[in-house]
């Protein structure tokens, strides 16, 4: 055999080693990155730590899995918000995540803290008061915390708080809606549901500050006026979205302009209140229904959080006059600045939602 046939034959075998060199690196690389996934993933499934102290997480009621996720990595208790939805999408328990107050350490599993989500193993010393509660949630979740119903209907008296700092934001003849501040309050067998309504009403205190109080008047509000706002994006926005700010800038335009908020959580809140039901609230008429009555509705329509407050202090540069809120479980909203381009938002991302009132 000569020495050029015996060279081309070693290039052919060289060629078709780089081909099959070529051709497996991809497959090489797909494996080295799905092992690599794999081992973060398991690795980002562990505790936190070995620190057994517990922490107090409130899930709110309607949060996604993925906010879910973003709180309890916030919190502290979890290494990876990504990890915790990716595991509850596997398993199938995006939608099971019940809402309420947990005690939760860093040394638990996210195995572990679903299945505690799942069952609603919430904690039971604590009077657990969510966002976005309305006063009558508000009763019934002190009442399932062991207080008779005599008492707490006592006990919610707003003449009881004459003495508070926020009482004097409180008109004559309302009620303590809108200023039960949410939060999870350790009680004793020995703890009065008034102590509990004054402790959250000085976080409230806390939480509108001087400083507050003058942003509130620089977009023409009195603190009242701002709480009552505060409690419809409240409503309308899960704290997680990061769309607090620009939906409070979307009434505040629409408040300067004259038209109608047309908040549906408002008008639900008044056929409520008439009826018991918040059935056919959109052809209900009361003083709520701000799709028949421009200006804000007569109060607050649930307890604020921090974040809406400040929401409503500084609203988004923005101007938008439309919002709508996505049909996926991540509760994105979508901002126009015309109904033509708030029709089109409703028709790509709102289907199942808004054809549903």
């Amino acid at each position: 055999m000569s020495r050029f046939h015996v060279d081309r034959q070693h290039r052919r075998r060289g060629r078709v080693n780089f081909w099959i060199v070529l051709l497996l690196l991809p497959l090489l690389t797909l494996l080295v990155v799905s092992f690599s996934f794999a081992y973060w993933y398991q690795s980002n499934l562990q505790p936190l730590s070995e620190h057994t102290s517990e922490v107090i997480v409130n899930i709110p009621e309607g949060a996604s899995a993925g906010e879910i996720a973003e709180l309890l990595e916030e919190t502290g208790v979890i290494k990876s918000s990504f990890a915790f939805d990716l595991y509850t999408r596997l398993n199938g328990h995006r939608n099971d995540l019940q809402a309420g107050g947990y005690k939760i350490s860093p040394n638990s599993s996210v195995q572990e803290i679903v299945t505690r989500l799942v069952n609603g193993d919430v904690a039971t010393d604590l009077v657990i008061i969510l966002p976005a509660r309305r006063i009558d949630q508000v009763k019934s979740d002190f009442i399932n915390s062991g207080y008779e119903r005599d008492e707490v209907n006592a006990a919610f008296n707003p003449k009881n708080f004459v003495d508070h700092p926020v009482y004097k934001y409180i008109p004559n003849g309302a009620t303590l809606e809108g200023f039960i501040y949410p939060d999870s309050y350790q009680k004793t067998t020995q703890t009065e549901a008034i102590e509990i309504l004054t402790i959250a009403m000085d976080e409230l205190d806390e939480v509108i500050t001087p400083e507050l109080t003058q942003k509130f008047a620089e977009q023409g509000l009195t603190v009242f006026q701002a709480i009552t706002l505060a409690s419809i994006v409240e409503s309308e926005v899960p704290a997680a979205s990061g769309d607090r700010a620009t939906v409070a800038q979307v009434y505040l335009k629409r408040l300067a302009e004259g038209m109608p908020l047309q908040a549906d959580p408002t008008a639900q809140y008044g056929t409520l209140l008439a009826t018991g039901t918040a059935d056919d609230w959109a052809n209900y008429d009361t003083p709520y229904n701000t799709y028949l009555y421009t200006g804000l509705p007569p109060g607050p329509i649930s307890n604020v959080s921090a974040s809406s407050l400040e929401a409503v202090a500084y609203p988004s540069n923005t101007d938008y006059l439309f919002f709508v809120a996505d049909d996926d479980d991540d509760n994105v909203t979508h901002f126009s600045r015309t109904f033509a381009e708030h029709e089109e938002n409703i028709a790509k991302y709102c289907q199942v939602k808004c054809n549903s009132y």
